[in-house]
């Protein structure tokens, strides 16, 4: 398997998430595994500059939010 390749950017109005195939499957596991019935809101991670996301990305947080 290809190591994930993740970049985050964007400007005040618009964010773009860009990722390879693998990145994008990462993404979604770490999305479905946020969503799991026994987690509650507040729950979040934080794909890691050098490891998930490519240099120059800025800060990516998936958090669950009940209250939406």
């Amino acid at each position: 398997m290809d190591e994930a390749r993740i970049k985050v950017y964007g400007s005040a109005t618009e964010i773009t998430v860009a990722a390879d195939a693998e990145g994008l499957r990462d993404l979604a596991e770490r999305l479905i595994g946020l969503a799991v019935p026994e987690l509650r809101g507040g729950c979040h991670e934080h794909p890691e500059g050098g490891s998930n996301l490519e240099d120059g990305s800025v800060s990516l947080i998936l958090a669950r939010d009940d209250e939406l």
